[in-house]
């Protein structure tokens, strides 16, 4: 939902009076506080709820840092080998720690990310029990706002469960918000999430909102995570066959402002600017992501792709990807790629969007951190999808964050097909990826019209784009894991999903050390990482959360194992 200043302002205020949840203030009571019953009415209720969904960009005024970005780009993708942390090296050491492996429950992202998911959980349980109070409501929006309320307490769980695991679990019904993190939280999200599946409609009023194809979404990632792979099949077939949701024509156009809630944006973090909020308070965690010097945006260079990745996107004649050796030597110019490189990394030679070619001097310190840009983040030039003004000006854009994508939940189901055996299905799943992928490339785009042009287009001489869908059934479950999973890296890259997918794969310290010890010979910086460790399969929590949990001098928060 694009907020206008007014909807803004009761946000402001909502959270602003309603703040109960977060663990800093057991130590300081708040100074400021209203009654809820005081917001017991349709209009309150729907406040609060937007007060709920406003969190996630993770901003709020007690977090001003990188931690709480919503995207997740350091956790998610610095942390694993999509990403190196950019700019240059002494430029926000704490981002350089979680790339180098040098965690410490000390770091104040940690910190950032924690309070910013609790705000969310906090403001979720507040319109819950406020809509227990309200009569004046219709209870078909009734239902919707416990649905999506519901929703958005599991979403802010998962994001946290995600990071540290063993995590508190709150409701609207608890009151001690001083609460040991020792069990598996799983079952309480998929339960709460099984019932939002009931209240919500399959339509909102709104986009942005949260629907039953969202909540199925969720809930199939959640049993996917649990590993119960047959039921969660069955919330992504649910999701597939609804007719509701499908792929783009084009892969660029829901990573744009002009497509991004088409049918295939699932859910994602609704951005906005001149809106009347605080600058700041919208693309702001990503707005250190865009090319450096006399580069389009002028700041800062954070978030630069790895060599791994694009050698990735390298294909055989045949348009196929190449799992086992992508990574043997480095991509050149007269190698075949797949398409989608050119959408999500900014490389020299290479039109930036509409933005014109991609030069060197754009990059900050290509010694540090290379020569590649990000690129899903940017948005469209001349075209009214940024700020371009105030202090962060062209750094802030109304560009949507992602969070579940169509082809997310296709990649999905096709990895609950293979780990059920259906290897066929799983085949057919990916191709309809793969298909798509071939539909359109990165043009000369010198305008928002012609940005993306045909993969067979004379005009391209920049790159040799090619890529097929996988013709021949796949032998065995070894081989199809690791070609959904290949392209799960391919068509997700650099949006946040990168550490979390390896975690729960099991295969993150192999897989990061590998990158590591050849990414090494390339960035001289990462030698002083000691790699990725079994304790590196959980961040820590934050000390200063494990501190304010004490009672008695005993702390109810446990730190994760090896912290």
């Amino acid at each position: 939902m694009k907020q206008n200043a007014q909807i803004t302002i009761t946000i402001l205020l909502f959270c602003f009076l309603v703040n109960t949840c977060k663990q800093d203030y057991l130590v300081i009571a708040p100074q400021y506080s209203i009654d809820e019953n005081a917001l017991a009415t349709s209009k309150g209720v729907r406040a609060a709820v937007v007060a709920s969904y406003a969190m996630l960009d993770g901003y709020a005024g007690f977090a001003n840092g990188l931690g709480y970005t919503s995207s997740n780009w350091i956790f998610g993708s610095v942390a694993a080998d999509d990403a190196h942390k950019g700019s240059f090296l002494g430029h926000f050491p704490e981002i350089l720690q979680i790339e180098l492996f040098q965690w410490l429950p000390t770091n104040s992202l940690l910190n950032e990310k924690f309070l910013s998911l609790y705000e969310g959980i906090s403001r979720a349980n507040a319109a819950l029990r406020i809509l227990k109070r309200v009569n004046d409501i219709d209870p078909a929006e009734k239902k919707s706002i416990e649905g999506e309320a519901r929703f958005l307490r599991v979403f802010y769980h998962f994001e946290a469960y995600k990071m540290w695991k063993y995590i508190p679990y709150f409701t609207e019904a608890d009151n001690d918000f001083i609460k040991p993190n020792k069990e598996n939280i799983l079952p309480s999200l998929i339960q709460d999430l099984t019932l939002a599946v009931e209240l919500l409609p399959v339509d909102q009023d709104a986009v942005g909102k949260a629907t039953k194809g969202t909540a199925q979404s969720l809930l199939g990632k959640i049993l996917l995570y649990d590993h119960q792979f047959a039921k969660a099949k069955t919330q992504f077939d649910a999701v597939i066959n609804s007719g509701k949701y499908g792929l783009s024509e084009c892969f660029h156009t829901p990573l744009s402002v002009p497509g991004e809630n088409n049918r295939e944006m699932i859910f994602s973090c609704q951005s906005s600017i001149n809106d009347g909020a605080a600058e700041g308070a919208n693309s702001h965690p990503d707005g250190f992501n865009f090319p450096f010097n006399d580069g389009p945006v002028g700041c800062c260079g954070f978030h630069q792709p790895t060599q791994n990745l694009v050698n990735g996107f390298k294909v055989s004649t045949d348009g196929l990807p190449l799992l086992d050796d992508f990574n043997a030597k480095d991509l050149q110019k007269d190698d075949f790629v797949d398409p989608r490189l050119d959408w999500t990394v900014g490389r020299d030679g290479v039109p930036y969007l509409n933005w014109g070619v991609h030069q060197a001097s754009w990059i900050r310190d290509i010694a540090t951190a290379g020569p590649y840009s990000p690129k899903k983040n940017m948005y469209h030039k001349d075209s009214g999808e940024s700020l371009a003004s105030g202090g962060w000006g062209a750094q802030l854009s109304s560009l949507n964050v992602p969070f579940i994508r169509y082809s997310d939940v296709l990649l999905m189901a096709a990895e609950c097909e293979v780990e059920i055996g259906n290897l066929e299905s799983a085949r057919v799943l990916v191709n309809q990826v793969r298909k798509r992928a071939g539909n359109c490339v990165q043009g000369e785009g010198t305008r928002i019209a012609n940005i993306a042009t045909s993969i067979n287009d004379p005009k391209i001489t920049w790159a040799k784009y090619k890529v097929e869908p996988y013709m021949q059934a796949w032998k065995d479950q070894t081989y199809a894991r690791k070609a959904v999973r290949f392209e799960r890296r391919l068509e997700l890259a650099m949006e946040g999903h990168r550490l979390f997918d390896l975690r729960r794969w099991g295969v993150a310290k192999e897989v990061i050390n590998t990158f590591l010890q050849v990414e090494k010979t390339k960035r001289d910086y990462l030698k002083s990482s000691a790699g990725y460790q079994d304790r590196h399969d959980l961040f820590p929590l934050p000390s200063i959360q494990i501190e304010l949990s004490k009672v008695n001098g005993v702390p109810k928060l446990v730190q994760n194992p090896g912290f």
